[in-house]
């Protein structure tokens, strides 16, 4: 392992005497606002005989797949495996498990929010 020397014409790593001193948010700050930016807000609605969940507003990382959604579904929802569960978005379609959120709110959010529709048999398609 070999060592290198330090040049003395490199700037010092870290932050600057000027950008400390301006107020601007350090590292734990921006990752903090990306944590923000990378959430999506989610909505569930249930359709025909599927309970209705207490509270319906969720947040979810966007980089999230499908599948997280539905894991965390039926687990609110208190539901096996085994037991059916069909998702739809917007009432209109039922996406891919290997979806991610964040496409799926880029496409077909509405106000905000991906409305994610739930149910216990085919209510549609």
């Amino acid at each position: 392992m070999a060592l290198l020397p330090i040049d003395d014409s490199t700037p010092p790593v870290g932050p600057t005497p000027s950008i400390a001193s301006s107020g601007t948010p350090g590292v734990a700050g921006a990752l903090e606002a990306y944590r923000q930016k990378d959430m999506t807000k989610v909505r569930f609605k249930a359709i025909g005989n599927a309970p209705i969940m207490r509270q319906n507003y969720y947040r979810i990382t966007a980089s999230n797949r499908f599948q997280a959604v539905i894991q965390f579904l039926r687990k609110e929802l208190g539901w096996k495996a085994a037991d059916p569960l069909f998702t739809y978005i917007n009432s209109a379609f039922s996406p891919t498990p290997d979806d991610t959120v964040a496409n799926l709110y880029k496409c077909f959010a509405t106000e905000g929010h991906l409305i994610v529709n739930y149910s216990s048999t085919a209510a549609w398609g």
